[in-house]
């Protein structure tokens, strides 16, 4: 195939355009350098898409469709099988793999929890013995979640919880009906409770209009009230004059020669030629297995088996958290007249952990994420109302059906179920890993990702707990829970691996290059000027969601890439 290479050599090739590559981009324009961004999907503008959208406009009602998983309406496109992307799974494992294919990957999509590591997340092995310590420490990285918290925006509280350290916060919105009824429970149980800490704006910062209490941030935000790389970190990254983005540009390799990284081959999918850029810099920012099916797909006399992979750890230690729900139906709630629940786009509080892990049979911990509450009819509105519509009534069950009784069993439940979630640290496994195929390739040719993983007891008895504690909150409240416990056999609800789509930890960061990827600035140990800064450096996975830490961890590394640019160092 004939490669159409370019004449210019750019300072740093980006590749992704998400949390990571997005703050990348923002402050290395910001800092003067000349920038490419690669992002394998199409161009993407908040502004246009389905955030005033009624349901009944389209004939789908919002139902999902093969590109949009979560639905029509929702603004991320891509999803866990992407055509001619496939990837696949060794014997015995079940693993699934999202991928956003749009400027601004998954950004457009998580639901805005925006949660800072605490100091021991950072020292878990020294805590409890198991898994590696990172080699930074909560105090080197704090300033950078400040200047997050500042640049981007976040609501929240700051309670002095150990481990759980505050931010610069926003003032947050008020709980909702149901949101007061589980605090009452949980209160009442010792379970502390406090107002969510999520990206968007309760008042107007950095030229961006406060959140108007639509409810639909899954749409994208027309006002950009929320956060998303395209909505808040592309646009002045692009004022600055220094940024250059390719969309629709499938990487293939990272070039390399004489322990340099030369820049990046890609295949355009608009016209299915191969083209390559030259750049002083590399940062990879594609997401931690995409990032890593790259460097393993890199291969030369030096690195037979990837680039930047001497230590044989690219691939290695792959994580994501646990998940489970636990629905069920509150009698309080039932019959409840019309009232205001205006708020954003999720849950206005979350119960952070709270345990003492020494007393319990699983190591780490888990917050939990509340659902509930009278949204927008839509596609799949009160689905399984037929499950539930003889509870807490003196009537036989019902099959839901049409007419006169469906309408009723409607009003009578519409707002009167509630969810919790919860979300756990799962322990770095080595045995937990993508690697490459050698038997299939994708539509443009590109050896794709085989995973391997497996769950743990760790793992099933943090959900076993997670099981248990959601039901007894929902009995305090004097509600009815949906379904009985799943057992052992059934893992206890577990989620598949990948299905809460928090993968981290690929190209795992250490001091020691024999037993890792990158150094403590994201930077290759094996190559100077190739840097990942999506959550593949992770050592581990604390029950926090990953995004706030991509950024901070980025926006550190893309300091430290200007200050050894500007001394000629790489």
């Amino acid at each position: 195939m004939q490669i159409i290479e370019s004449s210019e050599k750019y300072d740093v090739c980006i590749v992704g355009s998400g949390a990571g590559g997005g703050m990348a981009a923002h402050e290395l324009t910001k800092a003067g350098l000349n920038v490419l961004m690669l992002e394998a999907g199409d161009w993407f503008d908040s502004e246009d898409f389905a955030m005033f959208t009624w349901p009944y406009e389209t004939p789908r009602r919002g139902g999902p469709t093969d590109r949009q998983p979560f639905g029509e309406f929702d603004a991320c496109f891509g999803g866990w099988d992407i055509e001619g992307e496939p990837y696949t799974t060794t014997a015995d494992t079940d693993f699934s793999w999202f991928r956003g294919r749009m400027l601004g990957g998954r950004t457009n999509h998580w639901g805005r929890i925006s949660l800072r590591f605490g100091p021991d997340d950072f020292r878990a092995k020294s805590v409890d013995g198991r898994g590696d310590d990172w080699p930074i420490s909560y105090e080197e990285i704090s300033p950078y979640y400040d200047k997050v918290d500042r640049l981007i925006g976040v609501f929240g509280t700051n309670e002095g919880i150990p481990n759980e350290p505050g931010g610069i916060f926003l003032d947050p919105p008020e709980p909702r009906c149901y949101e007061h009824l589980i605090k009452n429970a949980c209160e009442d149980m010792d379970i502390p409770i406090i107002p969510s800490r999520l990206s968007i704006l309760t008042e107007a910062i950095n030229d961006r209009a406060p959140c108007h209490y639509c409810g639909q941030c899954n749409r994208s935000c027309a006002t950009h009230s929320n956060f998303s790389s395209p909505s808040v970190l592309l646009p002045p990254a692009l004022e600055t004059g220094n940024l250059k983005i390719i969309n629709n540009a499938m990487v293939r390799e990272v070039t390399y020669s004489d322990g340099k990284a030369t820049g990046v081959s890609y295949v355009n999918k608009e016209d299915g030629k191969e083209y390559k850029v030259k750049a002083r810099t590399v940062v990879l920012a594609a997401s931690a297995c995409e990032s890593a099916r790259l460097l393993l797909n890199s291969k030369s006399r030096d690195f037979p088996n990837g680039l930047a992979n001497s230590s044989g750890v690219v691939g290695k230690y792959l994580m994501d958290s646990t998940g489970t729900s636990v629905a069920g139906l509150i009698p309080q709630l039932m019959n409840s007249p019309a009232h205001n629940e205006d708020g954003v786009g999720g849950g206005h509080l979350y119960i952070p952990w709270w345990k003492d892990n020494s007393k319990l049979d699983f190591a780490r911990g888990y917050h939990v994420e509340l659902w509930g509450g009278r949204g927008m009819p839509s596609y799949g509105f009160m689905g399984g109302i037929h499950g539930y519509n003889d509870m807490f009534q003196d009537r036989p069950k019902g099959r839901g059906g049409y007419g006169k009784q469906l309408k009723e069993d409607y009003r009578r439940y519409y707002g009167s179920v509630v969810g919790l979630s919860g979300r756990g640290e799962s322990i770095a496994y080595e045995d937990n890993y993508c690697e490459i195929d050698p038997n299939v390739v994708d539509e443009w040719g590109i050896p794709v990702l085989r995973f391997n993983y497996e769950w743990s007891d760790q793992e099933y008895n943090q959900v076993k707990h997670m099981q248990e504690t959601f039901r007894e909150i929902i009995d305090e409240m004097g509600g009815e829970t949906f379904g009985d416990m799943p057992g052992k056999e059934d893992g206890y609800g577990i989620t598949e691996p990948g299905q809460i789509i928090h993968e981290v930890g690929t190209t795992r960061m250490g001091d020691d290059p024999q037993k890792s990827v990158l150094n403590k600035h994201c930077q290759a140990h094996d190559v100077d000027n190739l840097f990942v800064v999506d959550g593949g450096s992770f050592v581990s996975q604390p029950h926090k969601n990953p995004t706030w830490t991509i950024l901070a961890l980025s926006m550190r590394a893309s300091e430290y890439i200007t200050d050894q640019m500007s001394k000629r160092n790489i």
